[in-house]
């Protein structure tokens, strides 16, 4: 089984540290990609990150693990997950966990946002743990796999 992990951050996440601060906190995406790059790969494992506001993009880094066989992808899709059936499509090709991750909790947000598509392909939802979750989704990808074999 392949000890790959891939991690997808959409629209905006680039931003981290800057943006919304009461709501985001002041970590950067590269202090939470090596958070989770440390958590892995002291489970034995390693991780891919990327970032991208473009939904094509997001699509084939989803193609590319499906074809790579990643052993579970944690996605943080930000907007797109209200909004895009196309990512929940590819994610539906996925023969491998996936946890769908927020830094908010989005059910104490506006309506509008209460709405997921990802949640439709994944394994499970973590949300609300601030930047935290992030490293919370690696241990728990992890762990479900573990237990699963």
């Amino acid at each position: 089984m392949s000890k790959h992990i891939l991690l997808l951050n959409g629209p905006n996440l680039n931003r981290l540290g800057k943006r919304e601060p009461h709501i985001y906190g002041h970590t950067t995406l590269a202090e939470v990609e090596a958070m989770c790059r440390a958590k892995a790969e002291a489970r034995g494992y390693t991780i891919e990150c990327h970032q991208s506001n473009s939904e094509a993009q997001i699509i084939d880094w989803i193609h590319e693990g499906i074809e790579s066989e990643v052993c579970g992808i944690i996605i943080n899709p930000a907007a797109f997950t209200h909004t895009s059936v196309a990512i929940l499509d590819a994610l539906n090709q996925v023969h491998a966990p996936i946890i769908e991750l927020h830094i908010s909790n989005p059910h104490k947000r506006e309506p509008f946002r209460h709405h997921s598509f990802v949640t439709h392909a994944a394994t499970a939802l973590i949300c609300g743990l601030g930047v935290v979750g992030y490293p919370v989704a690696v241990d728990a990808l992890i762990d479900f796999l573990a237990a699963k074999a």
